[in-house]
Order: structure tokens, then C-alpha cells, then sequence
């Protein structure tokens, strides 16, 4: 399902994304996360190994426990996306995004009664 969403965006997009699209086994907790219930779907990293995306499989399992596979390609997909636009703004030294995600952060904690 991946490797499909990954081929349907435009070749254009992935310039200097050297390190691809890595699938991880396990699941990642948000650091913020209050009730263990903020899965972290995937990250875009840029470090010494390279420019690279991460998505966690076991996190969309947890997420999305008994979904439909309409479901799990749709957040898939939208996930994908998102870490590739990451990308494309870390390329293009912009952050809207970061604080965009920084923004929903705060909701989450805003609605479980945490300010800050």
C-alpha cells in the first residue's frame, strides 16, 4: 500500500529525500501524549544519515485498530504527504508545517485540560 501512495506523488517531490521511505515495525508515542492515546504516524528526519521519512506501521495499527483498508490507505496516504511536504519545506528553509503540527499539539492538550 506504501510503496503505491510513494509512486502515485510526482518524482519531483522526493528531490534529495537520499535516505527514501522507511517502514517501521513498531509504534511511537507522542512525547505529549497524556492518555498513551497520541501515536506519533510518521516523522520527516534530516540528520546524519540523510533526508529520509519514517512512517510507524504499528502506530497506524493502534490508531486505526479494526479499520477498514480504505481507511488505513486514506490516512496512509494523507500521512505520506504531510512528512513529504516536511521535506519539500525543509528544502526550501520554510517551517510552516512544524508550527502548523505545533499548533494541533496544543489543541490535543488544550481538550485534555493542559495549558501551556
Amino acid at each position: 500500500m506504501l510503496d503505491e501512495i510513494a509512486d502515485s506523488l510526482p518524482n519531483e517531490l522526493y528531490r534529495e529525500l537520499n535516505g527514501g521511505i522507511v517502514l517501521q515495525p513498531g509504534s511511537r508515542l507522542h512525547p505529549c501524549a497524556v492518555d498513551n492515546d497520541l501515536y506519533i504516524l510518521g516523522v520527516y528526519k534530516h540528520d546524519n544519515l540523510g533526508r529520509y521519512i519514517v512512517i510507524y506501521y504499528g502506530s497506524f495499527v493502534k490508531v486505526f485498530k479494526n479499520s477498514s483498508k480504505e481507511t488505513y490507505y486514506k490516512h496512509l496516504k494523507k500521512t505520506l504527504q504531510h512528512e513529504v511536504l516536511h521535506h519539500n519545506e525543509f528544502l526550501a528553509g520554510c517551517n510552516d508545517l512544524v508550527f502548523y503540527d505545533d499548533s494541533k499539539i496544543k489543541e490535543y492538550l488544550e481538550s485534555r485540560g493542559y495549558s501551556g
